[in-house]
């Protein structure tokens, strides 16, 4: 049985005693010396709280940092060492000396200068694999990807002009420098007068890498809504938004000449990609849309997929769509949409399906005592 004794004394009477009563029987005087003997472990009570110390003092102002730093070091170096029971004596060991674990011992394979550790099992069943085998087991694993081309071929054969074998170290071929694009040479005013004149020469005009004011997008997108003869318009990397990808829009539902669209690299939000996508159902003309890697909308969303996917299979004559899409359902809905639309294509060029299809060649069944009509 555990001890009840403080102090040499027994105090084993005041068990029964009830601790609350006999803290209403204390002055505050009493009570604070009370605190200052006792400090609570409670690591939910301030710091402030737990301490027995407790500074009387008033503040002096505010806490200069730098001031603070050099008081405590100067208290360190003007306060003396507290000298050691024993003195030093040099070459003396005191206490237990630390002796470091012995490694253990690993066995290892030796191979000019490369070491490395295997299981027995696989130490065994690599030991009695030939080369082939290794480059096979090498691209089952990916590690053909630690090497280019020219050093696989050349560990391969062997050559010793790139590397030296798989025994040997190979270095990576010098990179071939590409000469810079040249700036788009379009003038881009020349370019909006021959669209607005309705130029029977002008069939394509590229605009790209070239950027464009509101006031030139507007003035070509109001020439692109009379225009009869232009087939492919490229405006990749010219400032389009959303406000003067409405003009697009509206420009779109107006003219049935244009095949193919290219508004990438871009500003137009997932709204404005949607609006476009709309626009094409009014004539069903263009062919081709390109309209990715928008600055304001890497990421379509959801809704704004799913709103793209319902425009693209209401599409009969849309066969390109260069847009990423992020959900499968979206991307395996207009893959199959977009098949469908060119061996609809491709019958009509080789003269096997009416060219007067709006919705698919479907051939609907016919009512008792009418023919099959085609849609």
């Amino acid at each position: 049985m555990t001890s009840r004794k403080l102090f040499t004394k027994d105090h084993g009477q005041l068990d029964d005693v009830d601790v609350d009563d006999l803290l209403t029987q204390l002055s505050a005087e009493e009570l604070e010396m009370l605190s200052k003997e006792v400090d609570p472990d409670d690591r939910f009570m301030p710091p402030d709280q737990r301490t027995n110390y407790h500074c009387e003092r008033e503040a002096t102002g505010p806490v200069n940092r730098k001031q603070l730093i050099d008081h405590i070091n100067k208290i360190a170096l003007e306060t003396p060492d507290q000298p050691e029971a024993v003195p030093f004596v040099a070459g003396t060991v005191r206490g237990k000396k630390w002796i470091p674990p012995e490694a253990p011992v690993i066995h290892t394979r030796e191979d000019e200068g490369v070491s490395f550790h295997l299981d027995e099992e696989y130490e065994q069943a690599l030991g009695t694999a030939t080369e082939e085998e290794l480059v096979d087991l090498a691209a089952i694993l990916g590690f053909h990807s630690m090497m280019n081309q020219d050093q696989y071929h050349a560990s391969l054969l062997n050559k010793g002009k790139v590397g030296l074998g798989w025994d040997g170290v190979t270095k990576a071929s010098q990179p071939k420098a590409l000469p810079f694009e040249p700036p788009n040479p379009t003038d881009p005013e020349q370019a909006i007068a021959k669209v607005t004149d309705d130029d029977a020469k002008t069939i394509e005009v590229c605009l790209n890498n070239i950027k464009l004011s509101d006031d030139q997008l507007t003035r070509l997108f109001k020439g692109l809504e009379i225009n009869t003869r232009l087939e492919v318009l490229s405006m990749s990397n010219v400032g389009l938004t959303d406000r003067t990808a409405e003009l697009l829009a509206q420009a779109i539902e107006k003219n049935s000449s244009i095949r193919v669209i290219n508004v990438e690299t871009n500003q137009i939000s997932a709204n404005g990609i949607v609006r476009l996508f709309r626009a094409l159902l009014v004539h069903k003309s263009v062919e081709e849309i390109r309209a990715s890697n928008q600055i304001t909308a890497h990421v379509l969303g959801n809704k704004a997929e799913m709103d793209i996917t319902q425009a693209i299979e209401q599409n009969t004559t849309l066969l390109r769509v260069g847009l990423f899409l992020e959900f499968n359902d979206a991307r395996s809905r207009v893959a199959t949409q977009l098949q469908k639309n060119i061996d609809r294509h491709r019958l009509r060029r080789t003269g096997r399906a009416p060219r007067n299809l709006t919705a698919g060649y479907i051939l609907k069944k016919a009512l008792p005592g009418q023919k099959p009509v085609d849609d």
